[in-house]
């Protein structure tokens, strides 16, 4: 999810997005209740054979009792459906979900991977790995599946729902629900970002947009267990000749992973992405493009049920002496652009996150008090979008949300681009600077 680098230019905060719907979880009691009604039923056939007249002539006799026959335990998911369905707890037990990939410290940091103290404070995130790795590994899972099967003529909106009913199912849970102790879902709305678009774009209720064989859309996931943010984006194309823009922007997104680290700084950070951004050009219809570093785009560290910390990773070289740290938990997102290399504000919004900092003294629109105890409720900290508004039957809300963005309750994020005609690409990787290792934790097979 993009953060913008504060500028005298642009001086706005980067956005967070988000997910929530009110939770559906069946009740364990009216199950348990079933269940043994259904065993009460089956020992009432048994008693009602053993208390049946004796056959004629045998009046001593009784009927031989007839043996239930056990019922088969089902086998537990070995594998996942297409569509994604089946629950990530069923096909990883006991929570053992897969690893990101793990890169030891070097140089000065390199004594990190055998010390005992360290790997002893390792170990002592046991339920902080087994959350995040959950997470990851749905976000793998669900992009794999996106990525294999969004096509062009399809809607923004069949995509985006797509997404994010496989996250939901995946994990179990609809997203925040107030007074639920397990709370997964989205970690922000999902972006489908086309063309000069470069961030913060998903499609609104009642959006009509196909997905066209030119296009260039980046598709921006968030998945949260327990408020740990998975953060990770990839961009699809389906005409070759933007095959070296995307190429440099995941090259760009590998380098920033690869050379952070303990105590590196933020600014010479960006400084290593944008010169392997900027060694590549593309062509597209017979002109040739440089791609340039969006310079007032950023990558961000990520807190518990927020998707922008206090660092930002720029990536452009910059004069930021900010080191990063152990224990931190970074977005390593880079955007290259065909364009002007620099994004302003434009565009319907639909993403928006609350204020919790903000006054609500000010609220004079009888609709908005209501409307920002379900935001509250369903939400939390964590971005939202309108369609997740009207997911769990909110009507007429618009002149609420309205006032609640005015009063600076809740803040709202326009879409992000570049000049029209232009063509921008993302990709990105959340990475935890554990103690002793540095994790890839959204790493896959696919980048």
């Amino acid at each position: 999810m993009a953060a913008k680098v504060p500028t005298e230019e642009l001086n706005k905060l980067s956005v967070a997005d988000a997910d929530g719907a009110a939770n559906g979880k069946p009740d364990a009691k009216a199950a348990a209740n079933g269940n043994l009604a259904e065993n009460s039923d089956a020992e009432s056939d048994d008693d009602a054979e053993d208390n049946a007249p004796a056959a004629d002539g045998e009046g001593a006799a009784k009927k031989k009792k007839k043996k239930r026959k056990p019922k088969k335990k089902k086998k537990a998911p070995t594998s996942q459906t297409d569509p994604p369905s089946v629950l990530m707890s069923q096909l990883f037990p006991n929570n053992t979900y897969p690893k990101g990939e793990e890169v030891e410290y070097v140089n000065e940091n390199r004594y990190r991977t055998t010390n005992e103290e360290k790997r002893h404070l390792d170990n002592l995130n046991s339920d902080f790995l087994a959350d995040y790795r959950h997470a990851a590994e749905t976000h793998r899972q669900v992009r794999q599946w996106a990525q294999k099967n969004i096509k062009p003529g399809q809607t923004l909106t069949e995509i985006a729902n797509g997404i994010e009913d496989s996250v939901r199912r995946l994990v179990g849970h609809d997203g925040l629900t107030e007074g639920d102790a397990i709370v997964a879902g989205m970690g922000f709305p999902t972006g489908l970002n086309l063309d000069h678009i470069a961030a913060h774009y998903s499609p609104n209720f009642g959006n009509k947009t196909v997905l066209q064989q030119s296009n260039v859309m980046k598709v921006d996931i968030g998945v949260h267990v327990n408020g740990k943010i998975v953060d990770s984006a990839f961009t699809i194309a389906f005409d070759p000749m933007y095959d070296n823009l995307l190429a440099a922007v995941k090259d760009a997104t590998n380098t920033g992973v690869k050379e952070a680290g303990i105590d590196v700084r933020l600014g010479e950070l960006g400084g290593y992405i944008q010169e392997t951004m900027e060694s590549y050009e593309c062509e597209i219809n017979g002109t040739t493009y440089p791609i340039k570093s969006i310079r007032n785009l950023s990558g961000h560290t990520i807190l518990p049920y927020s998707i922008h910390g206090t660092k930002s990773v720029p990536i452009v070289k910059s004069n930021d002496t900010t080191k990063m740290e152990e224990g931190d938990v970074f977005a390593i997102e880079t955007f290259g652009s065909t364009g002007t290399g620099k994004v302003w504000d434009e565009g319907e919004v639909s993403h928006y996150a609350l204020n919790p900092d903000a006054s609500t003294a000010g609220l004079r629109v009888a609709s908005a008090k209501p409307l920002l105890n379900v935001i509250k409720k369903n939400f939390g900290t964590l971005p939202w979008c309108r369609r997740y508004l009207d997911r769990i039957g909110q009507e007429k809300y618009l002149l609420g949300l309205s006032h609640l963005v005015k009063t600076g309750v809740v803040e709202d994020y326009p879409p992000l681009v570049d000049k029209k005609g232009s063509y921008t690409a993302q990709f990105e990787h959340t990475i935890l600077l554990r103690p002793n290792v540095k994790e890839v934790i959204s790493r896959g097979d696919d980048y």
